[in-house]
């Protein structure tokens, strides 16, 4: 995809579409003003008549635009001006890309960036254009015999006024449309099957990545025979029950220039199967159990997004994948097995999994000495109902760590809210018969997960993202939504961008 930006007279771009927002009872924007001007007060006349109603996200083509160079409009509502915030403006990018992707057009343009966004700048819009164009043009057609059709658009310009920086203009596009394709990645690998993605075929799809990345990125994948050789007991008892066989993936990327600075550290739930193990889940729904590996899949998209953007930092991603499934060889309700921490684990519910293979992912970032770890899992349905599905769960042992995560989340507008880890939750952790049992009970379920995760993050800061609400959406929707990618990769960028403040202050 290509977001060319130009510094144009909307009037005399030629197009085969100009996406053109308009606000409702307002003056036009300028670059809508000069368009109406040229084409005899076509948009006013629209709007007037009743014709064009510019309420959020509503949207008009106008199939003939006589007196312009575009060969169509596409007005796009942004609503009210006085209540106009960063959301509406997300909203109505999406609509308006999602009515230009269903257009038989190769190329169109826009003039997002006149619209005013608080203090956002013509990068920001760039980028939310960018990646909201990877957006819309995303299909899953790989298991279809008669695949939905695929878009034609392979251009968006981004127009652009006198006043605004086209080197930022680009800079935002390009990170968008980085991150665009990498939640892309992450969608299909959540959407996948989980007769087909498998912890090896992860492992593959590490290898992949590697093998295209010019020697930037070292996959390393450590197969069962390893992981019990390394004392990972806690990861392998997961998979026990299945006939896949079990995967810590790991993959290295050096961007910094000092090979031996401290990484940053992410850490995926992969999942690609939950039945619940002997603890089985109820039949219905259990489908939507194959997103069980979204995590680990937002890891890879990240880590796609950082090859194509190349920052100038070390990263570390891991994925600990297992298929978690009933059989004579499953771990029992009752079981009791040793981390690689060497905490010993009461296992009171096998559907408790995803924290059983994390804690080992976690105590395995340390070899690495980390400047920051951050864990990402779809890990308890209780944060849905204490969040819903707008914000993800954050929990974290460094306050510097979550308020970065935060600052990040309102950047992206991919947006998280922080849980606590208070010591008083962590009783609930108690058991009889081993040093930690991996459930607490009914009772701030997200929290004392975390917990549980907590005492395997004692020597580096670490945050724990809970995306059971955000990573995927059900109904007639289904689907992955490839979050927290964004989040994931503007984190990054931040800390590249502290690096590089550091350097010039020294």
């Amino acid at each position: 995809m290509e977001f060319p930006v130009q510094t144009v007279n909307p009037v005399r771009v030629e197009t085969d579409c100009l996406l053109v927002p308009v606000f409702k009872n307002s003056e036009l924007l300028p670059g809508a003003a000069k368009l109406d001007d040229a084409s005899e007060r076509l948009i006013s006349q629209l709007i007037e008549r009743g014709d064009f109603n510019p309420t959020l996200g509503n949207v008009q083509l106008v199939p003939f635009a006589p007196g312009l160079n575009t060969d169509r409009l596409l007005l796009v509502g942004l609503g009210a001006k006085d209540t106009f915030q960063e959301s509406a403006f997300r909203s109505a990018v999406d609509a308006g890309l999602k009515a230009l992707t269903q257009l038989s057009i190769d190329a169109a343009a826009v003039t997002f960036t006149d619209v005013p966004v608080g203090d956002r700048d013509c990068g920001w819009k760039a980028r939310m254009v960018a990646e909201a164009t990877h957006r819309a043009l995303y299909r899953f057609n790989d298991f279809k015999s008669e695949p939905a059709p695929t878009p034609r658009l392979e251009s968006v310009t981004l127009l652009i006024s006198e006043s605004d920086s086209a080197e930022a203009t680009k800079a935002g596009a390009a990170t968008g449309d980085a991150i665009g394709a990498g939640a892309n990645l992450t969608r299909t690998l959540g959407n996948l099957p989980g007769n087909i993605c498998t912890p090896r075929y992860l492992a593959g799809k590490a290898e992949e990545l590697a093998a295209s990345s010019d020697g930037r990125l070292i996959a390393d994948i450590l197969d069962e025979e390893a992981l019990e050789t390394l004392g990972a007991h806690s990861l392998l008892s997961v998979g026990h029950g299945s006939d896949e066989p079990s995967r810590l993936i790991v993959m290295k990327y050096q961007g910094a220039d000092d090979p031996d600075e401290a990484p940053h550290v992410l850490v995926g739930k992969g999942i690609t199967f939950d039945s619940g193990g002997i603890s089985l889940k109820p039949g219905e729904g259990m489908d939507e159990m194959k997103f069980d590996m979204c995590g680990a899949a937002s890891v890879f998209g990240t880590v796609s997004a950082v090859l194509a953007l190349k920052p100038k930092i070390n990263l570390v991603a891991i994925v600990a994948s297992a298929e978690n499934m009933p059989s004579g060889h499953a771990t029992k309700p009752g079981d009791i097995i040793k981390t690689l921490k060497g905490l010993s684990v009461e296992v009171l519910n096998t559907d408790a999994e995803g924290r059983l293979v994390l804690c080992d992912a976690l105590t395995y970032a340390e070899r690495f000495n980390p400047a920051s770890v951050v864990d990402i899992a779809t890990l308890t349905g209780a944060v849905i109902i204490a969040l819903g599905h707008h914000a993800t769960g954050l929990m974290s042992n460094n306050d510097d760590l979550a308020l970065n995560l935060q600052e990040a989340g309102e950047t992206s507008w991919d947006r998280v809210w922080q849980l606590p880890l208070w010591d008083e939750y962590q009783e609930q952790l108690s058991s009889n018969f081993a040093d930690i049992a991996n459930i607490g009970g009914r009772p701030a379920g997200t929290v004392t997960a975390g917990c549980f995760l907590s005492r395997f993050t004692e020597s580096y800061p670490w945050a724990h993202l809970d995306i059971a609400g955000t990573a995927w959406h059900s109904g007639k929707q289904k689907g992955a939504s490839g979050r927290p990618v964004s989040l994931l990769t503007q984190y990054l960028l931040d800390r590249e961008a502290d690096r590089q403040g550091e350097n010039t202050n020294t």
